[in-house]
């Protein structure tokens, strides 16, 4: 499999169908289910599901999507990447990770990445963040990453109250 980026520890990759175990174990994380969402992802089957109709879908329509990390050593870590989401004007950076790899700076290390990846490869000129008021690590990640909170908004058919975090700075470049 073709890394697209790599950094100091980490390795970043498309998705594949072959990634459903992890990314079943991934979105049933108590973490992904209170701050991210219940997926429904119940089986492996589910998960590969998941896998065609989200990331392998967006790779085709926009050449990007949520991305494998790994650790050099090719254990998986988490997601990560860039989505074009309904309800927002602007590419936005996503991520999620195995609890077992929180507070080692693996999410500020690819997310960085990951926002400069977007940034040279696909011209984005401004990349946004969406998290829960309660997702206070979320919160602290995309402040890290030189993000500001701009407003609160609401996606479409989705009635939990989002907080949009942004660099204005890079709109007006």
């Amino acid at each position: 499999m073709v890394n697209l980026l790599s950094t100091q520890r980490l390795t970043l990759r498309k998705l594949t169908t072959d990634d459903a175990p992890f990314i079943l174990g991934l979105l049933n994380t108590p973490g992904f289910l209170r701050f991210i969402g219940d997926r429904k992802v119940r089986s492996v089957k589910d998960a590969e599901t998941y896998l065609i109709n989200g990331p392998l879908r967006s790779y085709h329509e926009n050449d990007f999507g949520l991305w494998l990390f790994l650790l050099k050593s090719g254990e998986p870590v988490g997601m990560c990447g860039l989505i074009r989401r309904e309800g927002l004007a602007d590419v936005d950076i996503g991520f999620a990770m195995m609890p077992a790899f929180e507070g080692k700076g693996y999410a500020f290390e690819i997310a960085s990445a990951v926002m400069e990846y977007g940034r040279k490869k696909f011209a984005l000129k401004r990349i946004v963040a969406i998290t829960t008021e309660d997702n206070e690590q979320s919160i602290r990640l995309l402040k890290k990453l030189g993000l500001i909170f701009e407003e609160f908004i609401y996606l479409p058919n989705d009635e939990e109250k989002l907080m949009l975090f942004g660099n204005r700075k890079i709109m007006d470049n």
